[in-house]
């Protein structure tokens, strides 16, 4: 059956256009993620792990095949997580998995002191109350359980009205403006989830919901972005609340300022004219122990 909501069908076929080049480096990136998380989490054979937002299953599945006694899938989705039921099923899991339909903010479906890894990747950014879903990772688990998180830190690819998506925009700045204002609709800069943190945030939220000791990575790159074919940026959301380019531009330009657009646009795109701001963190933590370490041998 196919899937019926945003989430699922972004996963599914939206974030990469459906080019299997795209989808192919795409998941080369999350396989190296999903590795330096569970690295991260430092999972020992038998444990427990609740993989909040599992997606498509990525960690959860990792941790599986690296020993984990057991894998609690997390997600919003039904779509999602009866995809990875059926995955476990056909992979003679499902003894070692359980699936809960849940928010990050709010896993009261999930006894406390019961898990001894928390994992997330790219969850946090859709939450609005982190300092919940940072409470409830706490809770949920036992002393000495860890929380490995993975997160984009997208302030940092902010810029100002000259430069949208990383191009020089300032040539057709008024065409800009309004396709702009699609997606700011959709996702209010000042407001939105995805933009009201950065990597000092997130560390002051893990340590006030009483994580220690903590550490966090930080990756950022300024750079060319990578060749993409003007089709697939076309018809590629950016996340699963952003409508795609083709759709942007369909609801705010009329056909010549589409025109427009489009001919002065696509040759940057092609070429890699443009410059690429990214930034993503790990922020690794521990639930103390009863004697106020990290309840580790």
């Amino acid at each position: 059956m196919p899937p019926t909501d945003r989430w699922a069908t972004w996963l599914a076929a939206l974030r990469t256009g459906g080019e299997d080049d795209e989808r192919r480096r795409g998941f080369e990136r999350l396989v190296g993620w999903r590795d330096h998380i569970l690295d991260n989490a430092d999972l020992g054979a038998g444990e427990t792990l609740l993989d909040v937002g599992c997606g498509e299953g990525l960690v959860g599945f990792g941790a599986l095949e690296r020993g984990s006694g057991t894998v609690l899938f997390s997600d919003i989705s039904t779509d999602l997580l009866d995809f990875c039921r059926s995955a476990a099923a056909e992979l003679g899991l499902l003894e070692r998995a359980r699936f809960v339909e849940a928010p990050a903010e709010d896993l009261s479906a999930i006894a406390s002191g019961t898990v001894d890894v928390v994992t997330t990747r790219s969850v946090l950014i859709y939450v609005a109350d982190k300092d919940a879903a940072f409470a409830e990772f706490f809770r949920v688990l036992r002393p000495g359980g860890r929380v490995a998180v993975f997160e984009p830190v997208n302030r940092f690819a902010q810029t100002d009205g000259g430069r949208w998506m990383g191009y020089d925009v300032a040539p057709v700045a008024e065409i800009a403006e309004k396709v702009r204002s699609v997606y700011a609709s959709a996702q209010p800069p000042e407001t939105d989830p995805m933009f009201d943190f950065d990597e000092r945030r997130l560390l002051e939220l893990a340590d006030r919901a009483g994580f220690f000791p903590l550490k966090l990575e930080l990756e950022s790159a300024i750079d060319a972005p990578e060749f993409r074919n003007w089709d697939v940026l076309l018809s590629t959301p950016m996340n699963p609340r952003a409508p795609s380019l083709s759709a942007a531009m369909e609801e705010a330009l009329d056909g010549g300022e589409r025109e427009r657009f489009v001919s002065y646009l696509r040759p940057l795109v092609e070429a890699g004219d443009g410059v690429s701001r990214r930034s993503h963190l790990f922020l690794t933590g521990v639930k103390p122990g009863a004697n106020g370490g990290s309840g580790r041998a």
